[in-house]
């Protein structure tokens, strides 16, 4: 009877094989313009960046693809590997990691994401993928915001609709100066960016009197022309390790670097649109596509150079043997 001999190079795991779910609109999402799966995917990489690829590539989109989830899912491989792994395949230009704003209105959060494409892509092509893709609010991101982290257990979570109002009494006639009731005031753009601080940065977490506190100083900012994006990164930009006050840095930060009035252009009246920011994918550093070549920063693309060999002091061998010399003669 004939023997069947299985090859001993590891399998990607099967498509049904169970998979975290990332939060809505984290995880997965898979760049346009692939070819077909073929048996030779990955063939030309090592073993345990072919194994793990395979597993990704079979991912559905918003899959998590954090490393402690994809650690979970492949036992073979702890945090460790999953992270290096993950490192090798951007660097061989299968996936980058991104950020992104996500949702409408005043529901806006900060979301990760990272692009898969089966198909090896170099750097010009990412540059240019990152640089137009603007899908970044999908239909999920207008569901609740979701608390920090990337994952989510698989099973969906229940909504229950909301109950529709019951009818107003009749209010009795009556002087309308005395039933009238003030308006509720509108949450301001300059609040929402400063109550927006403290998730990108915790150094800056701001409380809800804190930023009506700074309310008017960041509408200056709005009044002369500048978006949230522009304030944040003022404020944000070049932080101290520790801040003691998080209100008197940004009311000192508001008040020195407020922008001069600036003539509104054509172009400022198109919204513009949201344009992804690419992240290290060993570090999770914010930047560029063109800053992150590779995928990574500079710090984590530069690898540490050994330092040279410093040949051994020269002696003088006379000295020396004069010196042995005089110790023999002592007592």
């Amino acid at each position: 009877m004939a023997t069947e001999h299985l090859s001993p190079a590891l399998r990607a795991p099967a498509s049904s094989r169970p998979y975290t779910k990332a939060r809505p609109g984290y995880g997965k999402r898979t760049a346009p313009d692939q070819r077909a799966p073929r048996t030779d995917d990955f063939a030309l990489m090592p073993e345990r960046e072919r194994h793990i690829a395979g597993y990704v590539d079979r991912l559905p989109d918003g899959a998590a693809m954090d490393i402690k989830s994809l650690a979970k899912s492949l036992p073979l491989y702890g945090q460790m590997a999953v992270s290096s792994a993950l490192k090798a395949l951007g660097v061989a230009g299968h996936l980058r990691r991104v950020r992104c704003l996500a949702g409408e209105g005043d529901q806006v959060r900060w979301v990760s994401r990272t692009y898969w494409s089966r198909t090896a892509r170099d750097n010009e092509w990412w540059h240019t993928f990152l640089a137009t893709e603007s899908s970044c609010s999908a239909p999920e991101a207008a569901s609740t915001p979701p608390p920090p982290g990337d994952t989510a257990p698989t099973a969906p979570l229940a909504i229950t609709p909301p109950t529709p109002p019951a009818p107003a009494p009749a209010s009795p006639a009556v002087p309308a100066q005395r039933t009238a009731k003030a308006p509720a005031a509108a949450t301001s753009p300059a609040y929402l960016a400063l109550a927006q601080l403290g998730r990108l940065d915790t150094r800056l977490a701001l409380s809800a009197a804190d930023c009506r506190a700074l309310e008017p100083l960041a509408a200056t900012w709005f009044a002369r022309g500048v978006d949230a994006d522009y304030l944040t990164q003022a404020l944000t930009a070049g932080l101290p390790a520790q801040v003691g006050s998080p209100v008197g840095l940004v009311r000192r930060r508001l008040t020195d670097k407020l922008p001069p009035h600036a003539a509104p252009s054509p172009a400022a009246t198109v919204t513009p649109k949201r344009r992804l920011v690419a992240e290290c994918t060993e570090c999770g550093r914010p930047g560029s596509p063109e800053a992150l070549p590779d995928g990574l920063c500079r710090p984590c693309r530069t690898t540490p150079q050994e330092a040279p060999v410093t040949p051994p002091a020269e002696r003088d061998v006379h000295a020396l043997v004069g010196q042995l010399r005089d110790l023999t003669r002592l007592p």
